[in-house]
């Protein structure tokens, strides 16, 4: 940064069929000096995926934050894992992949959720980058010096399943969903056991926050939107949430942007939701 402020720069670029093909990506071509922030071992708990013995269960300090298929680590272990990447509390930080901030938008959250308010969200990605002629690095980075990152207040807020259960139906809580829409409507379900999703949730998919080249679409424009997505509810009382608390978080971004507030994140999402089978769910 011109301002000689120090600065990390994570690149979170990440595909759901093809796990390791984010790294590739990173190591083909980065932004200069980035650290690549894999979604499933640097920003989700082990929780629930398959091991040598099984599935894997956490806890104790390694319990993670929140359900679903990518559960959030606790915030002790997100800021071990901050420390050891070099980012240091007086940082700023900018986060981009090469995914619409489908993938960088979760570490935005999660420093946030780690009391960090000085991240941003590169808008346009890596695309735009490119676009203005920025330099590319390939290939692995050199290591950072570790750091002791220091967890502060909440600065986001992280809903669980039993909250949303609690206020279902009640004009306290408006459950936005980013899913595409024939996932939303049960139609397909290409990754959770059961198709639907939470009764009341209203349906945005997280794309329709970008513009044609990839950035966000100008406060005005996506606050019109909302309002008419919302009707008369109260944005406050909105908490988002999709597939597993990852693509939501472009649509919690964009209320921002819109300047309607820091609304909630329910991380464990469908994926937790519909894991027990008592909960009510909805189709269509």
């Amino acid at each position: 940064m011109q301002s000689g402020q120090p600065l990390r720069i994570f690149d979170c670029s990440f595909e759901l069929m093809q796990p390791h093909a984010g790294e590739q990506h990173y190591l083909a071509a980065h932004i200069p000096g980035a650290i690549y922030a894999d979604l499933e071992t640097a920003l989700s708990a082990r929780h629930g995926v398959p091991g040598a013995h099984g599935v894997i269960t956490t806890t104790g300090a390694d319990a993670p934050a929140s359900g679903g298929r990518h559960p959030l680590p606790n915030r002790e272990k997100f800021a071990t894992w901050l420390s050891s990447v070099g980012m240091g509390n007086e940082m700023q930080a900018v986060v981009y992949d090469r995914n619409g901030a489908n993938y960088c938008g979760r570490l935005w959250w999660m420093l946030k959720w780690a009391g960090h308010e000085r991240v941003a969200v590169l808008d346009g990605g890596l695309q735009a980058w490119q676009a203005a002629g920025g330099a590319l690095n390939s290939g692995e980075e050199p290591a950072h010096f570790q750091t002791s990152f220091l967890l502060g207040r909440e600065r986001a807020a992280l809903v669980d399943a039993q909250r949303v259960a609690a206020e279902l139906g009640r004009p306290s809580q408006t459950l936005v969903d980013a899913r595409a829409t024939p996932r939303f409507k049960g139609e397909v379900e290409p990754l959770d056991p059961v198709a639907g999703h939470i009764p009341g949730a209203l349906n945005r998919p997280f794309g329709q926050n970008l513009t044609p080249e990839g950035t966000f679409k100008p406060a005005e424009q996506l606050r019109a939107e909302f309002a008419a997505l919302l009707g008369q509810r109260d944005p406050a009382t909105v908490v988002h949430h999709c597939g597993s608390g990852v693509s939501a978080v472009p649509n919690l971004i964009a209320m921002e942007v819109a300047g309607l507030g820091r609304t909630a994140l329910y991380a464990g999402s469908w994926s937790d939701w519909c894991s027990d089978a008592n909960r009510p769910m909805a189709q269509g």
